[in-house]
């Protein structure tokens, strides 16, 4: 009994999931080519949702992604290529606008942080690793310890 609850559970989540992404764009937005609604829901799916932040226009269901949308749309219709687009989007509302922001001057430290932050944490584990060995080296033995050291490697050679 648990096991169909779980299925069913999962399938009424997946449909639900599956469903919600595509109630965004309303019939009104889809244009009459298919290439360029195409064309149009690609670059939607690149755009961020400016209110939303972590949804596509694509998705989202708030007034600014629509307008968005129809910009999209209306550039497209005027025969803008996908690049001007998404340069025109730029222009007008910076990188943020981009899911996958461009490598530029702008974004190279968001693209390059991770990389460095990994390096830095690794050249710090370097550095405490060789400090710690410095108190894990071994002195010289002194006469003393020598001497019991040979007297026990002694008696052990008489019991073998």
């Amino acid at each position: 009994m648990r096991g169909k609850i779980f299925y069913i559970i999962l399938l009424a989540f997946a449909v639900v999931h599956a469903a919600g992404p595509a109630q965004a764009v309303l019939p009104d937005e889809v244009l009459a080519d298919p290439v360029l609604e195409i064309r149009a829901r690609t670059l939607s799916a690149q755009l961020r949702c400016l209110v939303c932040q972590n949804e596509t226009i694509d998705e989202s269901t708030v007034p600014l992604a629509r307008d968005l949308r129809l910009l999209v749309r209306e550039r497209l219709v005027a025969g803008d290529s996908d690049r001007q687009v998404l340069d025109f989007l730029v222009a007008r509302y910076g990188d943020f606008i981009l899911l996958k922001p461009r490598l530029s001057a702008r974004t190279m430290l968001l693209w390059f942080a991770p990389l460095l932050i990994f390096l830095g944490a690794a050249g710090w584990l370097v550095v405490v690793a060789r400090r710690n060995s410095g108190g894990l080296a071994v002195s010289p033995l002194t006469a003393e310890e020598e001497n019991r050291l040979a007297r026990l490697l002694e008696d052990e050679r008489k019991q073998d």
